[in-house]
């Protein structure tokens, strides 16, 4: 289990669930049994702009805020950028704010609050993510984000995703800040990844193939006995044989580029040694 910091606990009221688990592995390994009353703490007001603009949040995008609190995030979306969005929380006072808040800000129909367990939220309509949690809960997420579709946005107040690297990362000077140690705050943001590890090949690469690694936007691999490297934004593909992106289940590749052309995994075989 990831260490916690000595001076925070992950036991937010609005994911206790989440809390269960890590006190059960507490107890498994020993270690004294993890706070479940630690208070609500907001992101500052700095911090919220910072997640929505770092996210190139827009009319277009639906945002799911984890541990919505007091609704700000999905309010300032909505107000903001026209965004539509929806806040989980799990503590009902909370969620009641929050929804008196959309009513003074006038956003009521485009910012939704739900009183719920962040872990059996349905996250799939989401095109952007934020949160403001804590490392562990953070990792217990992270598989289902992985799944989100390819181009989704996650950004994080202060907290990542373990060896996940963010694409972005800021530090924001917060002279208010009263959580933690110093007076600032990291935002980071993260873009889903197209799924591409595998064998491809090209028509019009007739006796050669593709061969990709993958760790999480980190790419690798040869194409037929050149190797490289790449990165993934989405399901745009960047690296030293070309730009390109992944359309279904195909692999497209700019002309200018040594991969050029069209690249499918079907009846690749095996890659050359």
């Amino acid at each position: 289990m990831t260490g916690i910091p000595s001076t925070l606990s992950p036991c937010r009221p609005w994911y206790r669930p989440a809390c269960a688990t890590l006190v059960v592995l507490a107890g498994a390994a020993g270690a004294t049994p993890l706070d479940t009353d630690v208070p609500f703490v907001t992101s500052p007001p700095a911090v919220t702009a910072a997640m929505l603009s770092m996210a190139r949040v827009g009319p277009r995008d639906y945002v799911i805020d984890l541990g919505s609190g007091d609704g700000r995030i999905v309010i300032l979306a909505a107000k903001q950028y026209g965004a539509r969005g929806l806040g989980v929380e799990i503590d009902p006072r909370l969620v009641a704010e929050s929804r008196a808040n959309a009513a003074k800000a006038g956003v009521t129909s485009r910012a939704t609050f739900r009183d719920q367990d962040l872990f059996k939220t349905d996250l799939t309509r989401a095109t952007v993510i934020t949160m403001y949690l804590l490392p562990d809960v953070n990792l217990l997420l992270r598989p289902r984000l992985l799944a989100l579709k390819p181009g989704t946005r996650i950004v994080s107040h202060d907290w990542d995703l373990g060896d996940w690297a963010p694409d972005e990362e800021v530090t924001i000077p917060v002279p208010e800040k009263t959580l933690g140690a110093t007076k600032s705050s990291r935002v980071m943001r993260w873009t889903v990844p197209a799924k591409v590890e595998g064998v491809w090949c090209s028509k019009a690469h007739r006796g050669t193939v593709l061969s990709l690694r993958q760790h999480y936007q980190r790419i690798e691999g040869t194409l037929g006995q050149t190797a490289f490297e790449g990165t993934l934004d989405g399901t745009q593909v960047r690296s030293s044989i070309g730009a390109g992106r992944l359309e279904g289940d195909r692999l497209v590749f700019v002309p200018e580029g040594a991969a050029q052309g069209i690249w499918r995994k079907q009846g690749c075989g095996t890659p050359t040694a």
